[in-house]
């Protein structure tokens, strides 16, 4: 609204293109986002987008610059999460931490809550810490069996922590909890449950192909070749052999043919006779079964 008309349909439009584009093609993303930044610097909205472009291509220090400035625009703490894994993007779990502990903590909403726990878990297990990261993810919100937009996150976190403490009979347990939970596929809770059963999946087609590939790669062998007609050393060729001598062929084909067909349409004619012989003859009065019978 702060900006002319025609410039707020080309900042909006380059802010589209980043909803779009951030999940599947993050790169493209982040150039939709600095088009918009160079357009409308000085917009809330546009400086949280190229945040969370910048972040999503781990350009953590650009993502930290612009998810600050935003807060400095709107002074909401709803980025505070955000900003604290920037923190652990850079290397420094620490601050994260420290970011944990202060009173914009207390002002975020549940799901801000939840993303903050998930963050500092995520934190201790940088720091080497997994006993405290699993500690950390154990909330009422873990334990709820209501699902929420957080709940397969949440759930997945737990899982991951659980394994690499070596605790793989949990893990399993919750990585079926959190796939159950996940109905937009956000994880890949299904990879990991087969990865812990020793399941492999395999491409069929591709599989089918390479067997199709190896038959007709395979050589002929001495009985699979097709002997070639031999012919007299005296002159005699294939040319000769198309003339009389194939005329004899095909009449003794269709003689022998012919032969084959009569005999056995007697046959048939004999068994058809011996069938009408042998069938009882039915009673009359008693009425055939039906079909629905």
């Amino acid at each position: 609204m702060s900006l002319p008309k025609g410039l707020a349909e080309d900042v909006a439009s380059n802010l589209v293109m980043v909803a779009r584009l951030i999940d599947e093609e993050p790169e493209q993303a982040y150039a939709y986002s600095r088009v918009a930044l160079r357009l409308a610097s000085r917009v809330a909205a546009v400086r949280e987008a190229a945040g969370f472009a910048a972040y999503a291509t781990q350009k953590y220090s650009e993502a930290l610059a612009e998810f600050r400035a935003a807060r400095r625009m709107t002074g909401s703490v709803e980025l505070w999460p955000v900003m604290a894994d920037c923190e652990r993007g850079l290397g420094r779990p620490e601050r994260a931490l420290t970011m944990a502990g202060e009173p914009e903590v207390q002002k975020l909403d549940k799901a801000g809550q939840v993303e903050m726990r998930l963050v500092v878990a995520g934190a201790r297990r940088d720091l080497g810490q997994l006993d405290a990261a699993i500690v950390t993810l154990q909330s009422p919100e873990l334990a709820s069996n209501s699902v929420q937009p957080w709940t397969p996150r949440l759930r997945y976190a737990y899982a991951d922590a659980l394994l690499a403490a070596g605790r793989e009979d949990e893990a399993r347990e919750w990585f079926a909890k959190a796939l159950e939970a996940d109905k937009d596929g956000s994880t890949d809770a299904s990879d990991r449950l087969a990865e812990l059963d020793g399941v492999d999946f395999v491409d069929a087609m591709v599989e089918d192909d390479a067997e199709v590939d190896e038959v007709v790669a395979e050589p002929l062998g001495a009985d699979d070749v097709r002997d070639e007609p031999e012919f007299d050393d005296e002159g005699e060729d294939e040319d000769d052999f198309e003339g009389d001598d194939a005329d004899a062929v095909h009449e003794a084909d269709v003689v022998r043919d012919a032969d084959v067909v009569r005999d056995a349409d007697v046959v048939r004619d004999a068994e058809v006779v011996d069938a009408d012989l042998e069938e009882p003859a039915r009673d009359e009065s008693v009425p055939p079964i039906s079909k629905d019978a």
